[in-house]
């Protein structure tokens, strides 16, 4: 039986209000008995903004947490930064390697690989981001893009590591366009992940692989239904808890 992992990236959203409301009403519709059942099957995660972490901390036993960003220090004179140690009480997941955090924040693959280390060595279970940008998709380089992505992000970790980490599939010129990949193209681009990312470990685990970019409830189906997508990391329709909830609902079909 397929198993999923639904998750919302907030980004820099929702006020602590808002988280705890958004939390609470998810909370009280998961419970319904038709859903509770087959939650066993699908763990929702939310990355709300730092400032709702500890507010929603113990809002819901039903749904994880993480955090959108670490830095690869454990703890030092870096102003406005968060380090694993502060938030791994509080959150499962770590995300890393967002497009937004590699454009806008310049963030590199060296960094990226730092972020992923700090945090297994946290106990905390990172959720790479890998995703090519429309020139490099266009000019037909996007598996060389995806591999450069992974082998730099998975450099000296070793395979019970890799083990523990979720990667999510976000092309770039899906992300916040509301063009979305179709089916077909975002399962090609996760059935080279999955192997690529075997070699690299050197096993044929199963891998835990999300498809991002412009998910919502009229698509998300015809994508979760593809053999090597096993969830969806969502950003604009995560921010409503009816467009959230009906793309679990959604994945509820499929389990």
């Amino acid at each position: 039986m397929k198993k999923f992992i639904i998750a919302a990236n907030w980004k820099m959203n929702k006020t602590v209000q808002e988280s705890i409301s958004f939390i609470s009403k998810i909370d009280s519709e998961l419970k319904d008995s038709d859903i509770y059942s087959k939650l066993e099957n699908i763990e929702i995660v939310i990355f709300p903004p730092f400032t709702s972490i500890y507010p929603i901390s113990n809002l819901s036993k039903l749904i994880s947490l993480g955090s959108q960003n670490i830095y690869f220090e454990e703890s030092g004179a870096f102003t406005g930064e968060i380090s694993a140690e502060m938030v791994k009480d509080l959150v499962k997941y770590s995300l890393i390697g967002h497009s937004e955090r590699r454009k806008i924040f310049r963030e590199t693959d060296k960094d990226i690989n730092s972020k992923i280390k700090i945090s297994l060595n946290s106990n905390l279970y990172p959720m790479l981001c890998i995703g090519e940008t429309l020139n490099e998709r266009e000019s037909g380089k996007t598996f060389d893009c995806i591999k450069g992505q992974l082998r730099s992000g998975l450099q000296d970790i070793p395979p019970e590591d890799i083990g523990r980490m979720v990667f999510a599939y976000e092309p770039v010129w899906a992300i916040g366009t509301g063009i979305t990949a179709t089916p077909d193209q975002a399962q090609e681009v996760h059935d080279f992940i999955t192997r690529e990312i075997n070699d690299i470990a050197q096993n044929t685990e199963k891998r835990t692989i999300l498809y991002g970019g412009s998910v919502k409830p009229e698509n998300s189906i015809d994508l979760l239904s593809k053999k090597d997508i096993n969830g969806a990391l969502i950003g604009g329709a995560s921010l409503n808890t009816e467009s959230f909830f009906a793309i679990i609902q959604k994945s509820l079909e499929l389990v």
